[in-house]
C-alpha cells in the first residue's frame, strides 16, 4: 500500500491566500503594508532563482518587495552596513540575507546583525532562545512548514513519537522544538546515532533533514508513519548530463511503508516561502503594535 502524498503545493497555496487576505485587512484597517527586504551577495544561480521567486510571492501577497543585489566581492562591513540600514527603515518589516554568502563574510555575523524583530528567517540567537523558552518568536520557515504539513496529515500531534534526523540550527533543532510545542515526544538523531535505522523505525513522525540524498531507506520507516522529507539534493538523472531533485528519503521505497509522505519537489520546499510571508506579516503586526492576524 503506497502512502498518501502530503501535497505541499496545495497547502502552501491555501496559506498564501490567507496571508494575502490578512495583508489586505492590515492595509484597510491600519494603513500598513508589510515589507520584505531580500539581500543577495554574488551571482549564485540557485540563489538568484530563490530571490526572484521570493520577490514574486511577496508581491502576489500584496506586500512590498525590496531586493538588493550586491557584488560578490562586497566586504562584510559593507553588507552589515546595508543590514543596519534596513533595520532602521520603517517600511521594511522583514530582512533576509540569502545564504550562502561569499567566503569573506561570516554568516553568523550577518545573522547577529539582523534585528530580531525583523529576522524573518528566525535564525537570530534571540529568536532561537525564545523558541526554546516557549516564548513568542519568529521561527525558521522550513521547520514551521514541516510541522504545518505534519498537522495537515495527522491532525493533533499530541503523544506522537517524532524522530528528527539532523541537528542543524536551520532545521533540525528548531523543528524539534516546534514538535515539542505540539506535545510530541521528540528524539533528535544524526549521522553518529547508534543504529539510526532502528531509531527511525520507532517514529510515528519521521523528519529527514540530514542533507544526504535518499539516505533513509524504505525499511527504516515504521508502517503507518508520517514522513516529512526536508532534503533537496541534486543528483544525476538517467539522461546523460541532466540532473534531478531528490530528498533525504528513498521516496519510492519509503512510500510503501508510510501512511503519509511528502514528495520532493512539491513538499516541504514550497512551504518555506509561504512561511516566510507569514513571518513578514507577523513581524509587521508586532512592529506596529497591532493585534496579530492569525493565518
Amino acid at each position: 500500500m503506497a502512502g498518501q502524498l502530503i501535497d505541499g503545493k496545495a497547502v502552501a497555496a491555501e496559506l498564501r491566500q490567507r496571508i494575502g487576505d490578512a495583508v489586505a485587512t492590515l492595509k484597510k484597517e491600519h494603513n500598513i503594508t508589510p515589507g520584505l527586504a531580500v539581500v543577495l551577495v554574488g551571482e549564485d544561480a540557485a540563489s538568484q532563482v530563490y530571490v526572484r521567486n521570493k520577490g514574486i510571492a511577496t508581491k502576489e501577497a500584496g506586500m512590498n518587495s525590496f531586493e538588493y543585489c550586491l557584488p560578490a566581492d562586497t566586504s562584510q562591513a559593507d553588507l552589515l552596513a546595508k543590514v543596519e540600514e534596513l533595520n532602521a527603515d520603517p517600511d521594511v518589516h522583514g530582512v533576509l540575507v540569502q545564504f550562502p554568502v561569499p567566503d569573506q563574510i561570516s554568516q553568523q555575523a550577518v545573522i547577529d546583525t539582523i534585528s530580531p524583530e525583523k529576522d524573518v528567517d528566525g535564525l537570530h540567537p534571540q529568536n532561537a532562545g525564545r523558541l526554546v523558552s516557549g516564548l513568542p518568536a519568529l521561527t525558521p520557515c522550513t521547520p514551521t512548514g514541516s510541522v504545518i504539513l505534519a498537522k495537515r496529515a495527522l491532525g493533533d500531534l499530541t503523544g506522537k513519537h517524532a524522530v528528527v534526523i539532523g541537528r542543524s540550527n536551520l532545521v533540525g533543532k528548531p523543528v524539534a522544538q516546534l514538535l515539542l510545542q505540539e506535545n510530541c515526544t521528540v528524539t533528535m538523531a544524526h549521522s553518529r546515532t547508534a543504529d539510526l535505522a532502528a531509531m527511525c523505525r520507532s517514529a510515528d513522525i519521521l523528519v529527514a533533514a540530514v542533507g544526504v540524498p535518499q539516505m533513509v531507506q524504505g525499511d527504516w520507516v515504521k508502517p503507518g508513519a508520517c514522513v516529512i522529507d526536508v532534503g533537496i539534493n541534486r543528483v544525476p538523472a538517467a539522461e546523460e548530463g541532466k540532473t534531478r531533485l531528490v530528498g533525504d528519503v528513498d521516496f519510492d521505497a519509503a512510500s510503501q511503508h508510510a501512511a503519509h509522505i511528502t514528495p520532493v519537489p512539491g513538499g516541504v520546499g514550497v512551504m518555506t516561502v509561504a512561511c516566510l510571508l507569514r513571518n513578514t506579516l507577523t513581524a509587521a503586526c508586532r512592529q506596529a503594535g497591532v493585534d496579530e492576524i492569525e493565518v
